[in-house]
């Protein structure tokens, strides 16, 4: 289940980690990430989580994701940062059709921290990344997130291939998805 939000000042900030999906050495994931979390409404905490930094073995604990009976500092490490979030944005690459794998080992290495848990998707690459957060969605139906999918951001269209950020890319769906995220968070929340 979703801890609660940070408190601030005895005000609410819901906590959303801003997730990169990649780590190749010449990626861009970091760009997109900074550029979605810099749309963030001024109510929210927002945290770039990259999986580079995160550095997660493929599935390396000795009991099954679904037991929680985790035995890696890695995991533990991981399950405890999820837990500290109120909900998640994925960027998300397209990597021949799919998404990275960096990205689905993140997912599969916890089982119980997602359910409920809402998530947005803005995928990128050169069809906006379609394939890849159509294959993502449902990874994310199948661990009972609360899945909201956003704009695909094109090549020559929204982003550069270097990254940069193009002014047609979608900043007004991108703050649309986080209003639906943020009153999915609302919703997931315990009554006072």
């Amino acid at each position: 289940m979703i801890e609660p939000s940070s408190i601030i000042s005895g005000m609410s900030f819901p906590k959303i980690g801003v997730v990169v999906s990649t780590t190749r050495p010449s990626r861009i994931g970091p760009k997109v990430a900074e550029w979605v979390s810099q749309l963030a409404p001024y109510d929210a905490q927002v945290e770039i989580v990259d999986l580079a930094e995160v550095a997660l073995p493929f599935l390396e604990d000795h009991a099954v994701p679904a037991a929680g009976d985790y035995d890696r500092p890695s995991t533990i490490a991981w399950s405890q940062r999820v837990r500290g979030y109120d909900a998640l944005v994925l960027t998300v690459a397209e990597y021949n059709g799919g998404y990275p794998a960096v990205l689905k080992n993140a997912l599969d290495t916890l089982k119980q921290e997602w359910a409920g848990m809402p998530v947005a998707v803005v995928g990128y690459g050169w069809g906006g990344a379609a394939a890849a957060t159509a294959a993502l969605g449902t990874v994310l139906d199948r661990l009972r997130m609360v899945r909201l999918d956003g704009p695909g951001l094109r090549f020559g269209e929204d982003l550069s291939t270097e990254g940069e950020i193009l002014a047609d890319a979608p900043e007004d769906a991108v703050r649309g998805l986080y209003d639906q995220l943020l009153a999915a968070v609302r919703e997931s929340q315990p009554a006072a």
